[in-house]
């Protein structure tokens, strides 16, 4: 029998997607799925994005340029002036979703063993980009107790050998909600300067900041022209997951110059995304302002109801949309799925993301989950109520 790659037996599985089976096998029994699991935001997409899909008045889907049009590109460095980041079209490629920034970035800049140093929890899909460019991730550890802040530098040296290309952070963070500040962002830019590394930073949360945070972007950093990449999607920030828009910023030439080539590979992004998200970049303040407030009750609310359970510690988010909870059960992984294979209270039950998969130290994690707080408010706290009964029955 023909074998299966190494590289494909080591590709890990969603911790965000792999349990699916068992909440449609519950759906079909009848049970209602509250899904705390997934970033897939209840929020509508602006009207001008879906008009601009549904108006246009295109006779031939033809392939677009492989670094994305020039007329969105310009349009791109113009929001991204409004927020003190000054790019030019040249600095800019657009990608099928934030997910192939990554991969280009992973390629353009890193060679079989090479390593990058991440944060965790992080981004599960991380190790699966990794893995697939024949890329080690050395982690480091932030820790629930001091709310995922950045950890000291010095563990971040530590980890640095001859085969370390990058640091790579999430901001605001997916999983943590975490949103480093400028004296985070200037330190991590001191140690990459020090030791001419890339510093990555996944920034598509970027919106998503509350309680009068200002995220800061690695672009914004004067010194780092040659170091800082950022990885953008217009998934999170327009409520636009299947468009499957991003792009990859960097102001160093040699990675614009290689990741177009693996942009020419693929050949182009899909045009009736671009001619949305193009669009999208016409969406008034004011749409981003209900967004923020209605995310901010819903984390207050969460963050609430979450400590009123006994045995329970979660970290408050600064951004984003999703928070880490610490539960009172050894492994969340069988915890997520008894929920959905033997749990309801009154007909419905809860879907989770067992925070294992955001991790790559063994044996981190296992206590621990991942919810993504895009349910409307009282779902939040029937979803909530859910968990708290299934808690008392699973330690039962």
């Amino acid at each position: 029998m023909p074998v299966i790659s190494e590289k494909g037996l080591k590709m890990p599985e969603s911790p965000i997607r792999k349990l699916v089976p068992y909440a449609e096998d519950a759906k079909k029994r009848g049970i209602n799925v509250f899904h705390l699991n997934i970033g897939q935001p209840d929020i509508k997409t602006p009207q001008v994005a879906l008009d601009a899909v549904k108006n246009n008045n295109l006779e031939i889907l033809e392939y677009s340029r492989s670094e994305g049009s020039e007329e969105y590109r310009t349009k791109l460095t113009k929001y991204y002036a409004g927020r003190d980041i000054n790019v030019n079209p040249k600095e800019i490629i657009i990608t099928t979703g934030g997910s192939e920034a990554l991969m280009f970035t992973m390629g353009s800049i890193t060679d079989t063993d090479d390593e990058i140093i991440i944060p965790e929890p992080f981004y599960a899909n991380y190790n699966g980009f990794a893995t697939a460019s024949g890329v080690k991730v050395v982690p480091v550890v932030s820790k629930i107790d001091n709310n995922f802040a950045l950890p000291p530098i010095e563990d971040f040296e530590k980890l640095i050998t001859p085969k370390t290309k990058a640091i790579l952070i999430c901001n605001p963070g997916n999983p943590t909600g975490y949103m480093y500040s400028k004296e985070e962002i200037k330190k991590l830019a001191s140690i990459v300067k020090k030791h001419d590394l890339f510093l990555i930073a996944d920034e598509v949360y970027r919106e998503f900041a509350y309680d009068g945070a200002e995220h800061y972007s690695i672009l914004q950093e004067e010194g780092l022209e040659d170091n800082a990449i950022v990885i953008d999607s217009v998934s999170k920030r327009y409520s636009m997951c299947g468009a499957r828009i991003g792009c990859l910023i960097t102001r160093n030439k040699e990675v614009i110059t290689t990741a177009l080539k693996f942009a020419q590979a693929r050949l182009s992004p899909p045009s009736y995304a671009l001619i949305a998200s193009e669009a999208a970049l016409d969406t008034p303040q004011s749409y981003f302002d209900e967004v923020i407030e209605e995310y901010v009750e819903r984390r207050d609310l969460l963050i609430s109801e979450l400590n009123k359970i006994e045995g329970v510690t979660v970290a408050k988010p600064q951004g984003a949309f999703y928070c880490i909870a610490k539960l009172p059960v050894k492994n969340t992984d069988d915890f997520a799925q008894w929920l959905l294979e033997k749990f309801d209270l009154n007909g419905e039950t809860v879907m989770v993301a067992p925070a294992a998969g955001f991790y790559s130290t063994p044996g981190i994690g296992y206590d621990q989950i991942r919810i993504a707080y895009v349910l409307k408010k009282e779902n939040l706290v029937k979803a909530v109520a859910i968990l708290k009964e299934a808690l008392k029955q699973y330690n039962a």
